[in-house]
């Protein structure tokens, strides 16, 4: 897949800011205001080393190739003023990329970076929004029905103060309502001009190529990305099974959780947990969905709620990889985290990667992890699989004549 740096109408070629120049550009940064028409402020002319502008699936989106995931920038603890700081850096880094969620932090989220947007004034063309429809079990809006998809679409319209959204995620396939309607209901939304494209997340294969199927025989838009966990400790599905859908049915791949939802510490003695693979939950089917009550007491608690559920065996097995990937690390100059984003960024299946962060100075940190996508040659990353040693591999074949 072609990859350009910056040749949007909204980027220009520049010298790379270092940390200072982009905090004291952020505290510098007032929006100027004109009667009716608000804030006009510019794009910084600057772009961050590293970053580049990738197609979206086989759609012709053209999305950085890390975004800003919101699940901790809007969370509990952090105030708006914190938040639009981040909104900023990333923006002015060249980030165009900002995926919302209810699930996340209730519908504050979109509440707010829709207030940042119309304060900011920024130019519309130049930044993308991606949000969920999500439900869950114990909430009265259940399910994808067609009712829920279009009530939930216009909330988030409104709660935005956007006239439309980029890319509207169907958050969990629905077992329950047929998949016709499902994908009808998306057109239908598509058609009216409320979303420009739409997506999966946390969709199985089998699930996203029966969405595929059903739109075409019912001559629907079809689905152009699916968001999927993608870490160290978690590659069958992004490795094995993405790749086949983007090349047949041009599905193409928005990648989270590099950090598992920021748990990883720069340094491993100092409290901080481990990578966490899906294997590590005691309770796997319940906590699949990260509902809204355990994202709450996430945000209550901390993380006291998730280290309860890990399984000491496998965390012993992380931590002792991790010290190992830690070693690397130094002698490449970097942290575990930045280590951890740039070995994800280096898939090229991986078309954007969606960071969290709620500071500048994390969210700097993050993005400096593109300078390291190069250093990683041949001989790191064959490293670093001795020390995973978790590299999927597809099952063989088996034949039908075998078994005679």
């Amino acid at each position: 897949m072609e990859e350009f740096q910056s040749t949007n109408e909204h980027l220009t070629q520049g010298t790379p800011q270092t940390k200072e120049q982009l905090l004291q550009n952020l505290a510098q940064q007032t929006p100027l205001t004109a009667p009716n028409h608000g804030p006009l402020v510019s794009r910084q002319s600057s772009v961050t080393p590293g970053l580049r502008y990738r197609n979206l699936g086989k759609s012709g989106l053209r999305v950085s190739n890390v975004g800003l995931g919101t699940w901790v920038t809007f969370g509990s603890g952090v105030k708006e003023e914190q938040a639009e700081e981040v909104i900023q850096l990333a923006y002015d880094s060249g980030i165009n990329v900002f995926d919302l969620s209810e699930a996340y932090s209730g519908v504050r989220a979109e509440m707010e970076l829709g207030r940042i947007l119309q304060r900011r004034g920024w130019k519309r063309s130049s930044y993308i929004v991606s949000t969920k429809i999500y439900w869950n079990t114990k909430s009265d809006e259940r399910g994808l029905s067609r009712k829920h998809v279009i009530e939930s679409v216009r909330a988030s319209l409104a709660r935005l103060q956007l006239g439309y959204i980029d890319v509207v995620i169907v958050y969990k396939a629905d077992p329950m309502c047929p998949m016709e309607e499902v994908v009808r209901a998306m057109n239908h939304v598509i058609s009216h001009g409320w979303a420009m494209y739409w997506g999966t997340a946390r969709w199985t294969p089998v699930e996203i190529m029966e969405a595929y199927t059903n739109c075409r025989q019912f001559n629907c838009v079809t689905p152009i990305s699916e968001q999927s966990e993608y870490h160290m400790f978690c590659r069958e599905k992004t490795e094995l099974y993405m790749p086949e859908l983007y090349n047949k049915i041009g599905v193409g791949l928005m990648a989270w959780s590099p950090l598992t939802m920021g748990l990883v510490s720069g340094k491993l003695d100092d409290g901080g947990l481990p990578l966490i693979s899906r294997s590590s939950i005691k309770n796997k089917y319940s906590s699949y969905s990260w509902t809204e009550d355990e994202t709450q007491s996430s945000n209550k608690e901390g993380y006291a709620w998730l280290k309860e559920r890990l399984q000491p065996e496998e965390t012993k097995r992380q931590h002792e990889k991790l010290r190992e990937i830690s070693q690397m690390a130094d002698k490449l100059g970097c942290t575990v985290s930045q280590l951890a984003i740039a070995w994800c960024l280096k898939n090229e299946s991986v078309q954007c990667l969606l960071l969290g962060a709620t500071s500048v100075e994390q969210l700097y940190e993050s993005i400096q992890s593109l300078q390291l996508v190069p250093k990683l040659n041949t001989n790191t990353m064959n490293e670093l699989e001795r020390i995973l040693d978790n590299k999927p591999i597809r099952p063989p074949m088996v034949s039908t004549l075998a078994l005679r």
